[in-house]
């Protein structure tokens, strides 16, 4: 004869409840599962449909070697090298002045502005800009930059346009790491004389450094695949332009809107590009997440 005891901790819970409870938990069990099932279902339906559709493009070697210099919406071959060139050499661009400029304000944040009027004024900002769209930003850029000032839509401009999204998201991801730093290291530093600038260097940011890794990469991942601020400021190129200051640029959702201009749902070549670019670009995204996940996954193993 078993005791109670034998029994599993989640039977010996359910057994102690009234017959109420337990019918309330088998329906928010139902409920929660059922909710899952509505969510996922529309993403994989779309995630299927894009690999379906956009596989065979992608399983060409000329997809990944050539670029569309050339090619007319109706001729066979191609690829799209250039755009991935381009949408890559955005990202980094973009990467590198979001950055440094997002890791210093969380920095001002968290260490030396918490409190103040000007600390409260700048989170406040920040907040502002994680809740504009990407299209208004792309405007912004434009009627400042291009129309104001006169400078030519490029690379260059679309990048400035996409560091106002990718921003906020390293500012707040990099100010919940360094929050989270034990106030005890920084005390223990500053008892043996560091001088404060020196903590910050030495101890908060390696100890955050993890977490500030996987918002950067995530942030990344956002940016590559806005489309708005590549059309207002940048345009489409079917060839390869490495000059990130004048010029059009290919990149992969630009191609997209290309391929849509150019027929797509009513010629088979085109449309089979556009789903082949579609794919690559989650793809591309897929790996950022993943490789921000495997980041965290190291960091957390060596400092458990």
């Amino acid at each position: 004869m078993t005791s109670i005891l034998d029994r599993p901790l989640k039977a010996r819970t359910l057994s102690k409840l009234s017959p109420r409870r337990r019918v309330a938990n088998g329906v928010a069990t139902v409920a929660v599962s059922l909710s899952l099932v509505i969510a996922l279902a529309p993403l994989l339906w779309v995630l299927w449909s894009v690999v379906a559709k956009g596989f065979r493009a992608i399983a060409s070697a000329s997809w990944w070697t050539h670029s569309q210099a050339g090619m007319t919406p109706l001729s066979i071959g191609g690829g799209a090298y250039h755009a991935i060139l381009g949408t890559l050499l955005q990202g980094l661009l973009c990467a590198a002045m979001s950055v440094p400029v997002g890791i210093l304000i969380a920095i001002y944040l968290v260490e030396y502005g918490r409190g103040t009027l000007r600390g409260r004024l700048a989170s406040f900002m920040i907040d502002i800009l994680s809740g504009v769209p990407a299209i208004v930003a792309a405007l912004f850029i434009y009627a400042l930059f291009v129309a104001t000032l006169g400078l030519p839509r490029s690379q260059f401009a679309a990048a400035l346009a996409l560091v106002l999204l990718m921003l906020p998201v390293i500012v707040r991801a990099t100010e919940e790491m360094l929050l989270i730093v034990p106030a005890d290291l920084r005390e223990a530093s500053y008892a043996l004389g560091v001088p404060k600038w020196k903590t910050i260097v030495r101890v908060v940011i390696p100890t955050g450094l993890p977490g500030i890794v996987t918002g950067v990469l995530l942030a990344l991942a956002r940016v590559v695949g806005e489309t708005a601020p590549l059309l207002i400021l940048v345009g489409y190129s079917q060839a390869i332009n490495l000059n990130a200051f004048r010029g059009f640029m290919g990149t992969l959702p630009g191609m997209m809107y290309d391929q849509t201009s150019a027929g797509a749902g009513v010629n088979p070549i085109p449309t089979e590009r556009m789903w082949g670019a579609a794919l690559t670009l989650i793809a591309i995204v897929a790996v950022i997440n993943i490789g921000a996940r495997m980041v965290s996954m190291i960091f957390a193993q060596k400092n458990p």
